[in-house]
């Protein structure tokens, strides 16, 4: 498993790989403590509709989340690797746009 990642994210050896899947780890809890804060700040409970959180989250978490992946990445020394993967991201995600 650990060849395939280094093949598909062309890194070195096994501790970039490590490194990498450590970054979207602390992305990825560091994302739910501030959605977790942000909601709390927006008075958001249980009783909030679905279709509310559902919009904060595409409107200010996704977006948050890329920059903290960006952070992290820069903390762990990985910034080129995780700004070259947000491109690829959201060259793929424009393309959905541009085709007809």
């Amino acid at each position: 498993m650990i060849e395939k990642l280094k093949e598909r994210w062309e890194v070195k050896n096994g501790w970039d790989v490590l490194v990498i899947l450590l970054v979207f780890a602390c992305t990825g809890f560091s994302v739910l403590y501030v959605k977790r804060a942000l909601f709390d700040l927006l008075g958001f409970h249980e009783a909030t509709p679905t279709w509310l959180r559902w919009l904060v989250n595409i409107v200010i978490i996704l977006p948050l989340y890329q920059v903290i992946l960006l952070a992290w990445g820069w903390i762990w020394g990985k910034y080129a690797f995780f700004l070259a993967f947000e491109k690829r991201m959201f060259g793929r995600i424009a393309g959905w746009f541009r085709r007809k």
